[in-house]
């Protein structure tokens, strides 16, 4: 059995690697790790490479950034030229970047099986590219694995067949399990007792100057009652710096964090304001509460079982969801089915014994 994984984004590698582990406990595997190059700085990239473990990449097609089309075009036609040339059995993508699509698109036309880890998720929202690179990929996979029972059910109503179907639970954990005793050690010094946590990277919130002000303003408000730390990526950073905002004492801007280290960051927080979707997982996994600044999300289970709360673009909303949460209304969250650890194996069995 000869599978080649298709990496591109930070979340990707968080999922791509306990697979990669656990393939690898499998006799008569044979494994190759594409790295598109979607995302390719220090942060990004290569730092997520060393904490989590994956071997370096045998290929890497140093796309880079550029439009969706762009960027998914200059995928395609870097890596058609791996996967023509060895022809492997497998081809594992990730999640709903555009390397996904991307190797999804050329293996299917090239005759390639294609196994989607992190299938059936759906925002119901098209207005997100994530949202159509998610539907695409479902369509032309052959084999898709779900992180949640909702995942079935959407994929079972867009008329892909049961069989190619597996409930397997979500790798993303996998990872966080097997990595959370060693983020203790992560931790930054001098942490205050309790902080607000913020992550926001989607263009809605971030690209529009008005909503991003906005934003802003209402953190700082949140930070006169709980300190916030908000880790940002250069080219946000660039973006406030034109806006000319100064935040208050208690609201700290930090450089990108490690994935130990935002998971150390996370795991101590008293709530975490995010737009991600990953880490929506997360939270709830770790107990923590978390509010999404977004009006929907792929992630339902989160919301309907874990600690998660949408609460849109309305941020009066968000202040009064933060206030709330130092009052001690807390949203009690549960742990979802099969997000215990195990995903990959699971997978990995599946594979082989497919063949």
């Amino acid at each position: 059995m000869y599978c080649a994984h298709v990496v591109g984004a930070r979340p990707n590698f968080m999922k791509a690697a306990p697979v990669v582990r656990a393939m690898a406990q499998r006799s008569g595997v044979r494994q190759v790790l594409v790295h598109t190059g979607q995302h390719y700085d220090q942060n990004m990239s290569d730092v997520f490479f060393r904490e989590l473990e994956i071997p370096e990449p045998d290929f890497n097609l140093a796309v880079g950034s550029g439009s969706h089309a762009v960027q998914t075009g200059q995928i395609m036609m870097r890596f058609e030229p791996v996967v023509k040339k060895d022809r492997p059995d497998l081809v594992l993508v990730y999640g709903d970047v555009n390397s996904t699509i991307a190797a999804a698109l050329v293996c299917s036309k090239l005759g390639i099986p294609v196994a989607h880890v992190e299938a059936g998720l759906r925002s119901f929202d098209r207005s997100m590219p994530e949202e159509i690179n998610r539907l695409l990929t479902d369509q032309i996979a052959d084999l898709l694995f779900t992180p949640s029972e909702d995942g079935d059910r959407n994929l079972l109503r867009e008329g892909v067949p049961a069989e190619r179907i597996r409930f397997v639970g979500n790798v993303m954990i996998d990872t966080l399990v097997r990595l959370l005793p060693k983020a203790a050690a992560a931790l930054p010094a001098r942490l205050p007792s309790g902080y607000a946590l913020v992550t926001l990277h989607r263009p809605s919130n971030v690209d529009e100057p008005q909503m991003l002000q906005d934003i802003l303003r209402a953190l700082d408000e949140i930070s006169r009652e709980l300190p916030v730390i908000f880790p940002i990526h250069p080219r946000t950073a660039q973006r406030i710096a034109q806006l000319g905002f100064h935040p208050g004492e208690n609201f700290q801007f930090w450089e990108p964090q490690s994935y130990l280290q935002f998971l150390a960051l996370q795991q101590k927080a008293t709530v975490v304001i995010t737009d991600s979707g990953g880490i929506q997982e997360e939270t709830t996994f770790l107990g923590v509460p978390c509010l999404t600044v977004r009006d929907s999300t792929e992630r339902p289970v989160t919301v309907a079982v874990g600690t998660n709360s949408l609460v849109g673009r309305d941020l009066k909303r968000l202040q009064a969801e933060a206030c709330a949460l130092l009052r001690g209304r807390r949203k009690q969250g549960n742990i979802p089915p099969l997000w215990d650890g195990n995903a990959a194996q699971r997978i990995a069995g599946i594979i082989c014994e497919r063949g």
